[in-house]
């Protein structure tokens, strides 16, 4: 039984209902060749130029498209809406389709409708999301269970479930894509932590962004599990205020003891899962650094509640291999270490990043900022960094939030410029780390673009 807002749409025969989906990227696509599989009429419609790679995915299978504009007729003669996470609500076009009254759903809740019997381990968090949903899947791959990485890393979730279905989807989801869900239900739903992110999509108020991530449980029931990290003081307070009755709370700790969940004691994990007792040695852990240790806490969790052996979670944590662009070694160029964390889109992420930092450290910052308080790694960077390189179109907010504090600040415009800007500002035994805590709109097309171009820069010099 469907909630109320998709009453009208039958999702097991949609022949002759028209869907349109708004924004063509991997999750636009994705739930556009979803649709039509399942015998939705479907229109694709871009404000923006749509890649080539997509174009020639909807050509293929004959799904009809717009680019660099919106036909209102056309979208708003739509029985539902299928929004891609990246469009604000504040777009006028959406505005329109909400006065309208059509329903307006995500990509992931599109995929939910045709996930059958399959179980999903949906994770997110401000930051985290992207290790531990791949530690989470090379754990259950290792364990051979018959599974897909999908959502915010790989391919979209839609995607997977039209073209290779599979009876395990460990998915990251957004904030946004949990914005538009109505049914979407994980079997396991894990919340890394809370920060403040994306406030400008938020209406800057703390509160929704927050509100936003618990919808990750709003249609779990008893026979599902929330893995959510107890150290978290975000998480705790919500949890105040709310009923958690109605799912299976396993919470994580790196503070204290925890009877059902994870925790920490002395270099032990330690893993209480219903009747399962298994114990873990941190130093074992192929990530390192405290951050990486609530992650493998939280994916080593998943793994237990599910059945997987302990002797295959312990390989799977050993060897696993760490994400491009989240602390990713590059090189060692004449003494100085360059590392790539372009993935650290928030002052948070870049928090973490300068936590493990154990060397002098050149910070380069900057790009499209998101209503960052840099108060909150003020005293980390006091301590660690001895120069900063803004690289952004507008690095004013950085400039003032730290020229007190940090004797050198240089401001360049290109990942090439600041790297040769870094490397002069460096001596042998420091590390050059690019962590931006902020979006990279302003100069790259994404966060992959950013952190290739730095990557090519340091092998160039």
């Amino acid at each position: 039984m469907h909630p109320n807002i998709l009453k009208h749409i039958n999702f097991e025969n949609p022949a002759h209902q028209k869907l349109v989906v708004i924004g063509a990227g991997e999750s636009g696509v994705g739930a556009a060749i979803l649709a039509k599989q399942k015998g939705f009429s479907v229109f694709v419609s871009d404000a923006n130029k749509i890649a080539a790679k997509y174009k020639t995915e909807l050509q293929q299978l004959e799904i009809d498209f717009e680019e660099k504009l919106h036909t209102e007729h056309k979208i708003l003669e739509s029985a539902i809406i299928v929004k891609s996470p990246g469009i604000s609500n504040k777009t006028g076009i959406i505005e329109k389709i909400q006065q309208q009254g059509i329903p307006v759903i995500s990509e992931v809740e599109l995929a939910y409708q045709y996930c059958g019997k399959s179980k999903i381990i949906a994770i997110t968090g401000s930051n985290g999301k992207s290790t531990t949903t791949a530690l989470t899947y090379h754990i259950f791959e290792k364990a051979g269970m018959d599974c897909a990485m999908v959502g915010n890393i790989g391919i979209s979730f839609a995607k997977q479930v039209a073209l290779a279905p599979k009876q395990w989807y460990v998915a990251e989801i957004s904030s946004f894509q949990l914005d538009d869900i109505v049914a979407f239900k994980p079997h396991i739903a894990v919340l890394l932590n809370i920060t403040e992110d994306h406030l400008d999509r938020y209406d800057y108020h703390f509160q929704n962004y927050i509100n936003s991530k618990f919808k990750i449980i709003e249609n779990q029931t008893t026979d599902d599990y929330f893995i959510y990290c107890d150290d978290d003081d975000v998480i705790q307070q919500k949890l105040n205020n709310i009923s958690i009755t109605h799912t299976n709370p396993l919470p994580f700790s790196m503070k204290h003891e925890i009877k059902n969940g994870a925790y920490l004691k002395g270099d032990q994990m330690m893993l209480r899962i219903q009747e399962e007792r298994v114990s873990m040695s941190i130093y074992d852990f192929a990530l390192k650094g405290k951050h990486n240790t609530y992650n493998t806490m939280a994916a080593c969790i998943a793994a237990t509640t599910v059945g997987i052996r302990k002797e295959k979670i312990r390989e799977a944590v050993n060897d696993f291999q760490s994400l491009a662009h989240r602390m990713e070694y590059v090189a060692t160029v004449r003494g100085v270490e360059f590392i790539n964390d372009s993935k650290a889109t928030n002052v948070n992420s870049t928090w973490f990043a300068l936590e493990s930092m154990n060397k002098p450290t050149v910070l380069i910052l900057g790009g499209v900022d998101k209503g960052n308080d840099y108060s909150l790694i003020a005293d980390l960077v006091c301590e660690k960094v001895k120069a900063i390189v803004c690289m952004g179109s507008n690095n004013k907010k950085i400039v003032d939030a730290f020229k007190k504090i940090v004797p050198v600040i240089v401001e360049t415009n290109s990942a090439k410029d600041a790297v040769e800007q870094s490397f002069k500002l460096a001596t042998k035994g420091d590390a050059v780390l690019l962590s931006p805590a902020c979006a990279s709109f302003d100069l790259f097309k994404n966060f992959e673009d950013r952190g290739n171009q730095f990557k090519v820069a340091v092998k160039d010099l």
